[in-house]
């Protein structure tokens, strides 16, 4: 089978929006001549951060206008970035970026007015994708019934969804995004918190409505940074029948033998950044890993020796997807590759989108520029994808 049919698409979350204006601004500035360069059909994934949402709903004709001026610019938007609820570019985000968490009304608010948007986006016969954050940050401190509380909200908003489709005929599913240090990180602990919402949403009889409307954001270079086998993932979340909704195509960070090579080690004291956070792991040579929150540079500069010495790093900085080294730094290319080849595996086509949101705190200020980057990750992509 074909990997999609729907063309394309690299999310706006690299482009500041606190605004609908600012929005808008990033799409005439980047998006556009980044859709000419690319010369093929391109979709936008918006990243609409709440006060966009909010500004979108509070009159009658802000939203159409928007939609229109999508129409109007050839761009089309089939799927949503909800991952980032508030300013994804003030000066530190880092942890707060799993704020607020699935326990909270304002996480299930925020992602039902995002999925009302993108009704509004999506063109007939197209159905629609909502990435979000995998529950919580696991270094905050979260009640025992935090998964459960998780669970009854996921589920109010499958029975939302549901109420959606037969208001509008869109279809729009959620897209659970596992990253390292969050409540869901791993393959194992997706399959095993859907086992529980499934469970719960059996006893609520919504069971129906969370099979349709709830899977996961599968991004690449997440479980490669934990050293899962990408492959072995994706069919292991078949074979639980949690649905993939989303591929996020991105790339980390990887350097082999780190002790062996303090001139790879120089250059990711270059990536330490004030922003974002970027979890590191090492993995020893017995296969055992080691985890460390975030890059920093004592870590980058002077590793403790079990890290020094482990056989590989790998970085949760999303790097250009096209790139197979960045100076003496390698990248987790290979994984990307490993993935697609088994995407056209599945029954059904998830949505593609490159989502290299770093570009702004690359070294050297992100040179060359993000319209040039993107392209080439874009061009790039397509031909893994033979679209």
């Amino acid at each position: 089978m074909t990997i999609s049919s729907l063309p394309l698409s690299y999310c706006t979350n690299v482009h500041p929006g606190r605004t609908v204006a600012e929005v808008e601004e990033g799409l005439d500035r980047f998006t556009l001549p980044i859709k000419q360069n690319y010369g093929s059909e391109l979709a936008a994934g918006l990243w609409l951060a709440a006060p966009v949402i909010r500004e979108l709903e509070q009159s009658p004709d802000a939203l159409p206008r928007f939609a229109g001026g999508l129409q109007q610019r050839g761009l089309r938007c089939y799927t949503l970035n909800a991952f980032p609820y508030g300013d994804f570019h003030s000066a530190r985000v880092k942890e707060n970026v799993y704020l607020p968490d699935w326990t909270k009304p304002e996480r299930l608010d925020y992602t039902l007015a995002c999925a009302r948007c993108l009704a509004a986006f999506l063109l007939e016969g197209t159905d629609g994708s909502i990435s979000t954050v995998p529950l919580g940050f696991k270094p905050f401190e979260h009640p025992a019934d935090f998964a459960q509380h998780c669970a009854d909200q996921l589920v109010g908003l499958a029975r939302q969804l549901s109420r959606l489709h037969e208001e509008t005929g869109r279809l729009i599913r959620l897209a659970i995004e596992p990253e390292p240090f969050c409540v869901i990180e791993t393959t194992a602990e997706t399959i095993q918190f859907f086992e529980q919402l499934r469970q719960h949403a059996a006893d609520a009889g919504a069971l129906d409505v969370v099979k349709t409307h709830l899977g996961v954001c599968y991004d690449v270079c997440h479980q490669a940074v934990e050293f899962e086998d990408v492959a072995a993932s994706i069919r292991s979340l078949v074979a639980a029948d949690i649905r993939i909704n989303k591929v996020h195509i991105t790339c980390a960070i990887e350097i082999p033998v780190p002790g062996q090579h303090p001139e790879a080690l120089a250059a990711l004291s270059r990536y330490v950044e004030p922003r974002y956070l970027h979890q590191t792991f090492a993995r020893t040579a017995t296969g055992s890993v080691i985890r460390y929150v975030d890059l920093d540079l004592p870590l980058a500069t002077n590793p403790a020796p079990e890290f020094r010495d482990a056989s590989m790093w790998r970085v949760h900085f999303h790097v250009p997807v096209d790139a197979e080294q960045l100076g003496p730094l390698g990248t987790t290319r290979g994984e990307l590759k490993r993935a697609l080849a088994v995407i056209p595996e599945l029954d059904y086509a998830p949505h593609l989108e490159v989502e290299t949101y770093t570009w702004e705190v690359l070294p050297g200020g992100g040179s060359p520029n993000i319209v040039d980057g993107f392209t080439r990750e874009l061009l790039a992509t397509k031909s893994l994808l033979d679209l």
